[in-house]
């Protein structure tokens, strides 16, 4: 079904607005019974309200299978619709409130990337005016992005979560850096760098692979440390205790911070990337007007890199 599919059925038939905010909400966790939980309603409220959707629509706007519904194509035109238009009047009448209401986003990120590539773009982030209040949940695991925890996650991985829909926000190469002193004594031999101690973020995983783009064999190293945060990494290299590999272009303005300098060797993209993780069918204005700034910055950060 094409996405600019036009709808023409009688406004006088339409249904109630309520009905419209259960379709997005079956359609966004997957099942009834898991919207009848988020919306405060029975499991029978919700559906006797899609049943009058479709019947307005003349056609299902879900498949069941299992005990979870999956959008119809015609029920996903519908859905893209329905947000766009109760976004469209959320704004209206949000900008005719004075003062203006300031919306909270809480997003669930990584400690490194809040203090790193956040913390110095919030202002821009947040509005000018503000229109916008970003709470930072900080922790390493996934979000399950439920009311209790976040509006949206960024999370490092190659994408592919299920139950959520996630948008790339930024790539990244790696290259090695170090503290002077261990700079002078790799020379200009990249085979030199496995001669030192090697840092680590988490996992051997970014060594290997940079490893492998310079036609080095990886080898581990009882001196090889790991750290839980990037941020960690980074304090870890600029104390001279080993070889760190700079993530470019998110990780920059901390390298250079730092006193590091680059090593020979390549420029090697990295596998996983940053992702922007929300919730399927998600259509509250304030979130994805976040949503849209942090593609803004990613954007213009890629053209700065």
């Amino acid at each position: 079904m094409p996405a600019d599919v036009q709808f023409t059925h009688s406004l006088a038939a339409l249904p109630a607005t309520e009905a419209f905010v259960a379709l997005l909400g079956a359609a966004r966790c997957g099942s009834l019974s898991a919207a009848a939980e988020e919306l405060g309603l029975t499991h029978g409220a919700v559906s006797r309200r899609i049943h009058a959707v479709e019947r307005w629509l003349g056609a299902p706007a879900f498949e069941r299978h299992g005990r979870g519904v999956r959008l119809t194509p015609l029920g996903a035109a519908l859905v893209r619709r329905t947000e766009r238009s109760l976004g469209a009047l959320a704004d209206f009448a949000s900008s005719g409130r004075m003062p203006r209401e300031v919306a909270t986003v809480r997003v669930s990120v990584l400690p490194s990337f809040a203090r790193l590539w956040l913390m110095p773009r919030l202002v821009a982030l947040q509005g000018s005016p503000i229109d916008l209040t970003v709470q930072f949940v900080t922790e390493h695991r996934m979000t399950r992005l439920d009311l209790r925890e976040a509006d949206l996650a960024i999370r490092v991985g190659t994408g592919g979560w299920t139950g959520v829909a996630a948008e790339r926000l930024l790539d990244e190469v790696i290259v090695p850096v170090a503290t002077p002193a261990i700079a002078r004594a790799v020379g200009d031999s990249p085979a030199r760098i496995a001669d030192h101690p090697l840092l680590h973020d988490t996992d051997t995983r970014d060594w290997r692979d940079w490893m492998a783009v310079a036609g080095l064999d990886y080898r581990r190293d009882q001196r090889d440390r790991h750290f839980e945060d990037y941020d960690l990494l980074v304090a870890g290299a600029r104390a001279g205790l080993g070889i760190a590999l700079a993530r470019l272009p998110f990780a920059q303005a901390a390298i250079t911070e730092a006193g590091l300098v680059t090593l020979p060797g390549p420029a090697a993209p990295r596998e996983r990337g940053f992702w922007i993780v929300r919730r399927p069918g998600e259509a509250r204005t304030h979130v994805m007007r976040l949503v849209e700034r942090l593609h803004c910055l990613g954007n213009a950060h890629r053209q700065e890199g």
